[in-house]
Parts: structure tokens; C-alpha cells; sequence
């Protein structure tokens, strides 16, 4: 599944609008999103900054670690930490092992 997929089908799950819903969805400058914004993402022509990505998550009833994951992006708490490498190595190799079963 894609990040716009699961936004999509969420957001259709919930019976919200592209325009209802983009416009409870703030970017940092404080204005809502377009719903044409909101279109692209779901269409996948866009990713999202993490503040919309975390906004999106807590409307839509999803994880917003889980969308960061579908837009191949670290969360900004995560990408503003300074971590040892072996710390990396770790936290991936957990990772890994615990969606590999």
C-alpha cells in the first residue's frame, strides 16, 4: 500500500471529503491545505511534511509512524536526533527482525 492509498481509503472509511478534510489540516504557515494538496498526496504526487503527516495520522485514525514509513521518511523527532552508528545498526536490525517475524 502507498501513502496516498492509505490516506485515501482512510479518509473514505471515516465518509470525509478531500475538502473537509484538507481544511482541518494546517501547514506550518498556519493556513489549511488545498484539497487539490490533499488530491495530489492521495494520487501519490506529493509527500507531505511531517507536520501534515502527523496531522493526517491523528484526523484519519492512523499511525502517523506508519505514514511516515509509507513516505520513506524517518519522523522529524528521529531525523533531529544525533544517534552512534552502531545505535542505528541496532534499532534497523530490531526493526527487521520484527517485521520478518
Amino acid at each position: 500500500m502507498t501513502l496516498g492509498e492509505a490516506i485515501k481509503e482512510a479518509r473514505r472509511v471515516l465518509a470525509k471529503s478531500q475538502k473537509d478534510l484538507a481544511s482541518e489540516i494546517l501547514k506550518e504557515d498556519g493556513e489549511a491545505i488545498s484539497a487539490q494538496y490533499l488530491n495530489d498526496i492521495e494520487r501519490d504526487r506529493r509527500i507531505p511534511s511531517s507536520s501534515v503527516l502527523e496531522q493526517l495520522g491523528k484526523k484519519l485514525k492512523l499511525d502517523p509512524d506508519y505514514l511516515h514509513v509509507l513516505a520513506d521518511r524517518f519522523p522529524a523527532d528521529l531525523r533531529a536526533g544525533r544517534y552512534e552508528p552502531t545505535t542505528v545498526q541496532a534499532a534497523l536490525k530490531a526493526f527487521r527482525k520484527k517485521l520478518n517475524g
